[in-house]
């Protein structure tokens, strides 16, 4: 049995969302789960060594769903830091934007970026600026200030409300259907990303997606934190196993 996996390296042409992934496990019981399983080669997409992957997703109760990843570099020491590419709309598929959307994120700094969208090194405060979300607020009302076409920036995650094991990354909010997402992980940061560049994306029962349709919570290490010392490493050698966990917890306000 075979299936495809939305996580991707950093870099290169061909992530991992457009691979093959092995389902390796599959449980059923109180709390089900899936795992699947990719070996990327020395070499793939410019990366050192044979690196085996594996991800577990799991129902752990009725309105909570748990991603467990895992990466093993066998033979070269490597980078690694994999994300989830999931695009949320709380309203519905077929909804229409998520600029109502109500967010709060667990950050108070973001790692500005350059003109080619890359982390400079820096750490910025986002309060009294468009990026500051430690209070909840509507995904549109300071957009138009953001340079671009949107959100697509990485925040620093402070410690602080925990669950798990995981530290509080965000909360998103529909005000239309009161759904509400809690988001919790053990990563140092996530992408916002407001969904700038979809135009024009058919989906399921004749809906079609355009900008800002949904937004993404990418739990992560820092990008750019390969020529970063100042960020956290991404450096992952033999011997040694990287992990990474989310949780995403559903209810209604």
């Amino acid at each position: 049995m075979m299936n495809t996996l939305l996580a991707y390296f950093p870099g290169g042409n061909k992530g991992f969302d457009k691979v093959v992934w092995d389902v390796v496990e599959q449980k059923d019981g109180e709390q089900p789960s899936i795992t699947f399983k990719y070996e990327s080669h020395d070499g793939e997409e410019g990366y050192p060594g044979d690196v085996i992957v594996t991800a577990t997703y799991t129902l752990t109760s009725s309105k909570t769903l748990r991603l467990d990843m895992e990466a093993v570099p066998k033979n070269k020491t490597t980078p690694i830091n994999l994300a989830h590419h999931t695009y949320w709309n709380l309203a519905g598929h077929s909804s229409g934007n998520v600029l109502e959307h109500l967010v709060q994120i667990s950050g108070s700094q973001i790692t500005p970026v350059d003109k080619n969208s890359i982390p400079t090194g820096e750490l910025l405060p986002v309060k009294g600026t468009a990026f500051d979300f430690t209070s909840e607020k509507k995904v549109g009302s300071s957009i138009r200030e953001v340079p671009g076409l949107g959100y697509d920036h990485n925040y620093v995650l402070d410690s602080g409300e925990n669950k798990e094991g995981l530290k509080h990354v965000a909360k998103v909010k529909d005000p239309s259907s009161s759904r509400v997402l809690n988001l919790w992980t053990d990563a140092p940061g996530v992408q916002f990303y407001t969904a700038n560049y979809v135009n024009g994306v058919p989906g399921k029962g004749g809906a079609v997606y355009e900008k800002h349709s949904g937004l993404c919570l990418e739990t992560q290490g820092f990008p750019n934190a390969i020529n970063q010392p100042n960020f956290p490493s991404i450096v992952v050698v033999p011997g040694d196993k990287y992990k990474h966990s989310m949780l995403f917890e559903f209810s209604e306000e």
